[in-house]
Formats: C-alpha cells, sequence, structure tokens
C-alpha cells in the first residue's frame, strides 16, 4: 500500500530581515555578524523559550514552527520588542525583521513542512512593516481575544500563488503602525465595504511639455473633489504620482497600493480647446467599467472635471452624505494658470529645505495676485508662515499675526476649501488658541476626509494640545492615504506624538523608519529623536542627534524654541524639557 502522506496543523513563523541585500551590499561582514549577534542572543533564545523549532534558515530568513499560535505570535511580539530595543542602542548593524504567522495545514516530510500553510505564511510576511508583524485572518481569529496585544486591520491582499484573497491584521505595539502596507478598505474580492480608488497621473498627450502643469492640475483638481467624500478612500497624488509615465499592469497597482478602483485619463490641450480620456477600472472584475471622451473648451475646464467626479461617485453607487454633492461640484477658481501654479506651489516644499520654501512663498503670493478670490494662495502662505513660526526661535508674535491673518482671509474668500480651514489650524496653534485650532483642524477634515495633510496637522495640533493618544489616529490615517510620500514629515510627526506619550519605543521606531526612508531630519525630528533614546535610556545615542542638532543650527536652546514652547500640557512640556536637556541640547 503506498504510504499514506502525513499531515497536521501548524503554526507557522516566517520572518526576513528588512533591506538585507542592500545591508550586504554595503558591509557583508558587518551584516553576517550583526545578524549573527541578534540570533544568538535574542531570537534563538526565544524560539526555545516557547517551544517552537527552526525548519529553515535561508541567510536572512527564518521558517519556525510552534506547537501553539499563541506559543508563535508570544514569540514574535517579544522579539520584535527587543530587537528594537538593540537596535536602539546597537553600535552595530540595526537588524530590523518582518514577522508573518499563520495557523494551517503542513505536509511533514522529515524535519521539513511543506503545504499551503507554509505557503501562507510566506506571502503573509512581506506585508508586515519592519519591525513589525503581519498575522493572516485565520490566525488573528483564533488569538485576538487571547492575547493582550492590539491589531489593525490590514485589508484583503491577493498575493502570488494563492488563489483566494487573504486578509491580515498588524502588530502596532512599539512598531510605527503606520508603515506596514496600506489598508485597503475594500478587498479585490469584491466584498460591499468603502470603495477605495486611486487616481494616477493624467498623461500629456499634446506633445508640448509645457502642458504637463495643466495635467498635473487635473489629476490635481480630480483627486482633491473626489477626496471630499466620506464614503470614498482615495490614495493622495503624492503616492499615485510615482506611476507616471509607466506601462503598467492595473490590476498590480491596485494590488501594490491596496485599492480596488483606477481612474486614469490623458488629456490634450490645443488653444482653447481640450479633450480629455478618462477610464475606470475594477481591478477585482479585472475589465473597464466604463471610459469616455470629454471635449470642450479651456473655459469649460472644471465643469468637464465635475462631469468626471460625478460619473465616477455614479459607477462606484458612493452614498453621498449631507452637503457632499454641492461640494463635489464647487469650483474653487476658475483661472487655471492660477490652479496650475498653486497645485506646483503646493509641491515645491518638499524637501523641506530653505531655497524650496522660499520658492514656494513666491509661487503662492502669485497665485494670489493672479487670482484674489482663489483661497489657495492664502491658504498655502498662512501655513509656510505658520510652520516657520513654529520651527523658529525668534519671537513668533508677528509671524502669529500674519499666519492669521492669511488664513482668516482664506475662509473669507472660500469657507468650502478644506486646506483653508488647515491653514487656519495652525495659525490658531501658534497663537496658543488650542480650543480654536482643534476645530479648524476638525473642520478641514471633515470638509476633507482623505486629504492626508489634512490628517496630518490634525495630528499636530492635538499632539501639541496634549491629546497625545488622540493623535495617532488622524497621522496614521495621513500615512495611510498618502504611503508613497518618502519624504517623512508625517513619520516626523508620528514620533513626535510618541515622544510627548512617553512612548520612547515607539518614537525612536518611527524615527529610525524616516532614516531608513532617507527623509528630511531637519533640527526638529532630530531633537524628538534626541529626547526618546535618552527616554530608553541610551545616552551615547542620544548625545550624537542632540550634537547634529547643534552643528546644524548653532543657535538652538530649549528655552527659546517655539515649538517646545507650544506643547500645552505643563507636565509633558515639563518631562520633554527634561530629557532633551539630558541628551545635550542646550537650554
Amino acid at each position: 500500500m503506498p504510504e499514506l502522506t502525513q499531515r497536521r496543523l501548524a503554526a507557522i513563523v516566517a520572518a526576513d530581515v528588512v533591506g538585507y541585500s542592500r545591508m550586504m551590499s554595503a558591509d557583508e561582514i558587518g551584516t553576517l555578524e550583526a545578524l549573527r549577534r541578534r540570533r544568538s542572543e535574542i531570537i534563538d533564545p526565544r524560539i526555545e523559550e516557547r517551544g517552537g523549532r527552526i525548519v529553515k534558515s535561508m541567510g536572512d530568513g527564518l521558517l519556525l514552527e510552534f506547537p501553539s499560535l499563541v506559543a508563535a505570535v508570544e514569540f514574535a511580539v517579544a522579539t520584535q520588542r527587543a530587537l528594537i530595543e538593540r537596535n536602539a542602542a546597537a553600535e552595530d548593524a540595526a537588524i530590523r525583521f518582518r514577522i508573518g504567522i499563520h495557523i494551517g495545514d503542513v505536509i511533514i516530510e522529515g524535519d521539513d513542512i511543506f503545504g499551503d500553510g507554509v505557503n501562507v505564511a510566506a506571502r503573509v510576511e512581506p506585508l508586515a512593516a519592519a519591525d513589525g508583524i503581519a498575522v493572516s485572518d485565520d490566525a488573528y481569529r483564533l488569538v485576538r481575544d487571547r492575547i493582550d496585544v492590539e491589531w489593525s486591520d490590514g485589508g484583503e491582499h491577493q498575493v502570488k500563488n494563492i488563489e483566494r484573497p487573504i486578509r491580515v491584521w498588524h502588530w502596532g505595539s512599539g512598531a510605527p503602525l503606520a508603515l506596514g502596507p496600506l489598508r485597503p478598505l475594500v478587498g479585490l474580492s469584491g466584498e460591499a465595504m468603502q470603495p477605495s480608488l486611486a487616481v494616477l497621473p493624467f498623461e500629456n498627450i499634446s506633445g508640448d511639455p509645457e502642458q504637463d502643469l495643466f495635467a498635473a492640475g487635473m489629476t490635481e483638481d480630480l483627486i482633491t473633489d473626489l477626496s471630499k467624500l466620506s464614503g470614498l478612500f482615495v490614495l493622495s497624488r503624492s503616492t499615485t504620482a510615482a506611476f507616471g509615465g509607466e506601462v503598467v499592469d492595473i490590476r498590480d497597482i491596485a494590488v501594490r497600493l491596496g485599492v480596488r478602483y483606477v481612474l486614469e485619463g490623458s488629456v490634450r490641450k490645443a488653444g482653447t480647446r481640450v479633450r480629455i480620456n478618462v477610464k475606470l477600472t475594477d481591478a477585482s472584475a479585472q475589465g473597464h467599467m466604463w471610459a469616455e471622451r470629454y471635449d470642450g473648451s479651456t473655459a469649460d475646464v472644471f465643469e468637464l472635471q465635475d462631469e468626471v467626479g460625478a460619473k465616477v461617485v455614479s459607477a462606484l453607487s458612493v452614498r453621498l452624505q449631507g452637503d457632499e454633492d454641492q461640494r463635489l461640484r464647487a469650483v474653487h477658481t476658475r483661472n487655471l494658470e492660477a490652479y496650475e501654479l498653486y497645485v506646483q506651489a503646493k509641491a515645491t516644499p518638499y524637501p523641506p529645505v530653505p531655497a524650496r520654501l522660499e520658492a514656494a512663498r513666491g509661487m503662492f503670493e502669485r497665485v494670489i495676485e493672479m487670482d484674489p478670490s482663489f483661497a489657495g494662495g492664502y491658504a498655502g502662505l498662512a501655513v509656510l508662515v505658520g510652520l516657520a513660526g513654529m520651527l523658529g526661535h525668534d519671537d513668533p508674535t508677528d509671524l502669529a499675526e500674519r499666519a492669521s491673518t492669511l488664513a482668516g482671509r482664506a475662509v473669507t474668500v472660500d469657507d468650502g476649501f478644506g486646506w483653508s480651514h488647515a491653514a487656519l489650524g495652525l495659525a490658531e496653534l501658534l497663537c496658543g488658541r488650542y480650543d480654536n485650532a482643534n476645530a479648524a483642524v476638525d473642520r478641514a477634515v471633515q470638509l476633507q476626509p482623505n486629504d492626508a495633510d489634512a490628517h496630518a496637522y490634525r495630528g499636530l495640533v492635538m499632539a501639541l494640545s496634549g491629546e497625545v493618544g488622540a493623535a495617532i489616529d488622524p497621522i496614521v490615517q495621513a500615512l495611510r492615504l498618502n504611503p508613497g510620500f518618502v519624504h517623512g514629515p508625517y513619520l516626523n510627526l508620528l514620533s513626535l506624538a510618541r515622544f510627548l506619550g512617553a512612548d520612547y519605543a515607539g518614537a525612536v521606531a518611527a524615527f529610525e523608519e524616516n532614516v531608513a526612508r532617507k527623509g528630511p531630519l531637519g533640527p526638529p525630528a532630530l531633537a524628538w529623536g534626541s529626547g526618546a533614546y535618552q527616554g530608553l535610556g541610551h545616552g551615547d545615542r542620544a548625545r550624537e542627534l542632540a550634537h547634529e542638532v547643534v552643528t546644524r543650527l548653532p543657535g538652538f536652546r530649549l528655552e527659546t524654541w517655539n515649538l517646545l514652547r507650544l506643547v500645552r500640557r505643563d507636565e509633558q512640556r515639563r518631562r520633554a524639557r527634561e530629557l532633551l536637556g539630558a541628551a545635550g541640547l542646550p537650554e
């Protein structure tokens, strides 16, 4: 008789090192030695403690089996926490893992295991954040009430060689919750959840490079309009811009971005005539839902965009709430050149170096000159002035007054323009009117529920107002809406909020994630990172960052730093100042 295949239900853990190939290329011996130490000091002992075994060791990767799912999750959480602590204090290379967990049927062959259970674990692992854990829905249902661990829904993912979509859940304690894959608000399986949409950069097919701004403005305006709808999840232009000019597979983009629907199009502008071609695709059905061509004059271009937006809303069966229909059709300016310059100005400050900030300031001033009835110029200028006041060391009174005047003008000109209220929130914060600031950023998010910057500013205002726990959610939402925003301001905000909330490991994790992304780390971000390391007891790293702050900004003083002075709660401000001072930042 043929030998029966041996099977059993197993808790499977797959883990690998983040950025291993890059690290080996830079320093092969140092990377191997650092990995060996992490294995011997942290990982292997915790496998043994919880009764697990190493099935395979594959250079930077591990396949593990545990006697129970609870043991597997406890191992993963304990290991990641220990690795975060170890990396924060490390003098050698930081070794960061992703961990994936699944429970399923496996085939046993000697000491090895095979089968769908192993395949699913291997596909779940890359969906985890650096320093994070992703578990399959099957595993989550069995452990959610048995372990005191906070999980966030990562949505469904269609992965290679697995027929059905896999729903994953992320562990966020001690690691940047929002830094894993984008949370899709609808699965590719077509389940009836909130529709999620990516608007790809519209292609300029006029043959005139000068029309690139026109195409960019078309993309930005459609995203801005659709972002006003609470029943739709729309990714930021900063994320979808990465796909501009590519020959792309729509389903692949949808999977990578975690959305179900993709809108793509092209524009041709010749003289006063314009043609817009638009196509909406349902990635789950792998087919076009509709394709349309719109012809008109440049004077009617905003009405043409309204038609496109209305068609998307109809096709996706989005239920409009309150005055959303009216807001969807609102035209904030009819000056096409002013709007194109506004779109360019919004993108200019990143990375936020002085020359780019000054260039953006000049652009917003020209927008005001071109169309004084358009709130975008006033709001953009108010944001830049407000941020300059917050980050500086000089008396912010004059800047606060100017930011408040500009933001007030933006709201007066167009109360329905979301960025007007975001700008007002920053101005009110700089003036120390915390309740007014919170009301303003709440209004900004209400008007633009899919605007990543509005959520980020809301998180900043809440954090400095003392609501540090509640501030995490809007910052996380900003990262979800704009996961491709590699410049890092949202991560700096996440580090700030966690630092003020005394979650120093979380603050360090967000800081180091920004280092890994090569995001901007100006003196404020370096200062918060220094304080967080000091809070963890890692004085050498804290002093290193503090030294970098004073080297880059010799006039830095805690006493005159406006951002620290804006921390509303006395206890949070006192604790922050003590840690920053202990790290070596001058009083």
